[in-house]
C-alpha cells in the first residue's frame, strides 16, 4: 500500500462516518501539476475526538489546532504510513507572526481562505476525483502564478516565514510572482528576521538544493532578503554566477559554501551556527569555504599539500566548487583535471599511505609524549607524502636528525 492509497482510506472512513473528508494543500497542487506529492494531508469537518474515535492507531499531532496524525500499515520499504487530518478551521490572530493564537473550526471555503497561497488552497475529493476551488488556486496554476490569497500583507503579517515561501515556490514551480503579492513581501523583507532560525535555514535547504536555484536566489535580491537573511554573502551577482555554474545535482553544503564565497573559515562557521545548521553541514561547509582556491595550483603544489586535500571525504563537493569558479571565471579547469586524474590514476593507498612513523614509535625511539612529538610526526608525515621518506629506517633517521635541529633551536 502507498501513502496515496492509505490517504484515500483514511477519506473514505471519514466519508462513510458521515463526514467531509478531502485531500489539502500542496498535495492536491502537485497532483494538478502532474508531480507525486511528499505526503497527503486531510483536512476535515470531523473534531479531533472524532477522528480518534475513527482510527484505532493515531496520536494527537496538534491538537489545539485540530490536527491528527493517523498511523496505518508499513510500505514496501517498512515505514508506516501516515498522514494528518486537520479540522476545517479559521484562524484568529497571530500575536508571534507564526501561530494563530486560537482557531474556530469551521467551512472548507473559510478553511482556504486561512492558507497561504492561492495554489495551496486547493481541494480533492480523491473518491469522487473533484477539486474544489474557492481561492482561483487552478485559474493561477495554468496562469503560473504565485498569489497571496486575499490580503497579502496580512497573510505575511501572519506568518512572516511566507515571505521566503513565497521565493521558494516561485522558484520550484517555475511561477511569476503577482506583483501585489511581491510589493507586499518586499515591504516586509526585513520581518524575515523575527522568524526562527531553523525555519529559515530550511527554506534555504529547500531553495538552494533545487534545480532553479539561481531563479530563487534572484527573487531574493528582488525581494530585499538577502541582507536580512545572508549579510555576509557580499558580491551576489557573481555569487549567483557561480552557483549558476554548478552541474548535476550539488547538496546544501556545496551551494551555500559556494554562496558565501570568499568569507574567511571562522565566519562560514559562524554563519552555521547562526542558522542552527547540523554540526555535519557546518564541518563540511567551513572545510569548503577553508579550501576554496586550495587547488587553483593543483599541479605544482607538493603532494604533502595536495593529497590529504583529495582524500578528504568532501573532495568531489571541493572539485565541483573549483569548476564552477572556474567556469563563471571563464577560466581553463586545468586544476580541476589535474586532480581528477590523479583520483583516477592513484590508489587511496598511494594517496594516503599508512604512516611510516607512529607515536607508538616514537616512545620506543626513547622519545616521551609531549609538543615534541607532533612536529616530528608531522615532518615525517610530509616527508612521506613527498618521497623523501621511503621506509621506516629512513623515517628514524629522519627523527633523529629532526630530534638534534628542534633541541638545538630550543
Amino acid at each position: 500500500m502507498t501513502e496515496r492509497d492509505f490517504a484515500i482510506n483514511v477519506v473514505s472512513t471519514l466519508q462513510h462516518a458521515g463526514f467531509a473528508a478531502l485531500f489539502a494543500g500542496g498535495c492536491v497542487r502537485d497532483e494538478l501539476l502532474g508531480l507525486t506529492p511528499a505526503d497527503h494531508d486531510i483536512a476535515t469537518s470531523a473534531t479531533p475526538d472524532d477522528v480518534k474515535k475513527l482510527f484505532r492507531r493515531c496520536h494527537s499531532f496538534g491538537a489545539s489546532f485540530g490536527v491528527v496524525e493517523v498511523l496505518g500499515p508499513r510500505d514496501a520499504a517498512g515505514e508506516w504510513l501516515k498522514v494528518q487530518v486537520a479540522t476545517f478551521r479559521s484562524d484568529g490572530t497571530y500575536s508571534d507572526g507564526r501561530r494563530p493564537d486560537s482557531v474556530t473550526f469551521s467551512s472548507p471555503e473559510e478553511d482556504a481562505a486561512r492558507r497561504d497561497f492561492t495554489i495551496n488552497g486547493l481541494f480533492l475529493d480523491p473518491i469522487a476525483n473533484r477539486v474544489y476551488d474557492f481561492v482561483g488556486g487552478q485559474a493561477d496554476l495554468r496562469a503560473k502564478v504565485l498569489r497571496a490569497i486575499g490580503d497579502p500583507a496580512a497573510r505575511f503579517t501572519e506568518d512572516k516565514l511566507r515571505v521566503l515561501r513565497a521565493v521558494r515556490m516561485a522558484a520550484r514551480f517555475e511561477l511569476a510572482v503577482d506583483p501585489a503579492t511581491q510589493a507586499a513581501a518586499t515591504a516586509m523583507a526585513g520581518e524575515i528576521k523575527a522568524v526562527s532560525a531553523e525555519r529559515i535555514a530550511e527554506e534555504l535547504r529547500k531553495i538552494l538544493t533545487n534545480p532553479h536555484r539561481v531563479r530563487g536566489l534572484n527573487l531574493l535580491t528582488e525581494f530585499g532578503l538577502f541582507p536580512h537573511v545572508l549579510p555576509e554573502v557580499a558580491d551576489i551577482p557573481q555569487r549567483l554566477r557561480v552557483v549558476a555554474a554548478l552541474t548535476g545535482t550539488p547538496d546544501f553544503p556545496l551551494v551555500f559554501a559556494v554562496l558565501l564565497g570568499s568569507v574567511t573559515p571562522k565566519v562560514a562557521g559562524n554563519v552555521c551556527r547562526r542558522l542552527r545548521l547540523s554540526n555535519e553541514e557546518l564541518e563540511r561547509i567551513a572545510w569548503l569555504v577553508a579550501n576554496r582556491v586550495a587547488l587553483v595550483a593543483a599541479p605544482t603544489i607538493r603532494n604533502s599539500a595536495l593529497f590529504p586535500i583529495l582524500v578528504h571525504p568532501g573532495i568531489g563537493e571541493l572539485l565541483a566548487l573549483h569548476e564552477a569558479e572556474a567556469v563563471a571565471a571563464g577560466d581553463e579547469l586545468i586544476a580541476v583535471e589535474f586532480c581528477v586524474n590523479l583520483l583516477r590514476t592513484r590508489s587511496p593507498d598511494q594517496l594516503n599511505p599508512k604512516p611510516l612513523m607512529t607515536g607508538d614509535d616514537l616512545q620506543t625511539l626513547g622519545l616521551s609524549p609531549g609538543p615534541l612529538f607532533k612536529k616530528l610526526l608531522d615532518a615525517v608525515r610530509i616527508a612521506q607524502l613527498d618521497g623523501e621518506v621511503l621506509n621506516q629506517s629512513e623515517a628514524v633517521a629522519r627523527v633523529r636528525r629532526l630530534q638534534h635541529e628542534l633541541e638545538a633551536r630550543s
